[in-house]
């Protein structure tokens, strides 16, 4: 049986895309910041496709925690399957989608402001190495949802996006490499910054990765 995943409705709109104004731990990755128009609404699960979800696609567990050591090819295979499955085009979010959806129209830090604290988010370490973050994944509904209603955007687990990997926003595209976003629960705040970003080959499984998806309205 499948299990959908709860969709919430992304509206049309613009942001900038990138680290803006002062943040030590920006990097060239993040730069430059630029203008990104999203010209239409879009869907996107309101938390990682979980264990659960991704039972019916592939044997594993059947629990509500994120899926994860699942590779950008398997990600990919699974939208696949349940847009099959269902008739609706389910894709993964492009990584503007992705930074659009996680801002929630916030220009700062986090989507919750300039710092993040551990009832905002499920992550391990704080800025001082101190272990304050419970040191698993977390099931959904565990921690505040942002503005546009979704969950663990910044934390959890780290989520494939789309695109190829580009060293700035100003370079070409590298095609051996996709794009991570979000950090995750083993991670310390500078590594779930909005602009955070990180990239892995295609065939990358980890303890820490997994996905959400998007579908086109």
């Amino acid at each position: 049986m499948i299990e959908l995943p709860d969709m919430i409705t992304i509206p049309a709109g613009r942001f900038i895309m990138g680290t803006v104004g002062e943040d030590r731990f920006a990097n060239s990755t993040e730069r430059p910041a630029h203008e990104v128009v999203i010209e239409k609404p879009f869907a996107v699960s309101r938390f990682p496709i979980t264990e659960a979800q991704w039972s019916a696609f592939a044997d594993g567990p059947s629990s509500s925690l994120p899926v994860v050591r699942v590779s950008w090819w398997q990600a990919m295979k699974y939208v696949e399957w349940l847009s099959a499955q269902t008739g609706k085009r389910f894709r993964l979010l492009t990584e503007a989608e992705w930074e659009y959806a996680c801002r929630a129209g916030s220009t700062t830090i986090f989507s919750v402001g300039d710092t993040l604290e551990p009832e905002h988010a499920n992550y391990f370490y704080d800025e001082h190495g101190f272990k304050v973050g419970p040191g698993h994944r977390t099931p959904p509904g565990s921690y505040p949802a942002n503005a546009f209603g979704l969950e663990d955007m910044h934390g959890n687990v780290c989520e494939w996006v789309a695109d190829a990997w580009r060293a700035s926003y100003d370079a070409a595209p590298d095609d051996a490499h996709r794009v991570i976003r979000g950090g995750a629960w083993d991670y310390m705040p500078r590594l779930l910054r909005s602009a955070w970003r990180d990239f892995a080959t295609p065939e990358t499984k980890r303890d820490n990765l997994g996905f959400r998806i998007a579908c086109d309205l």
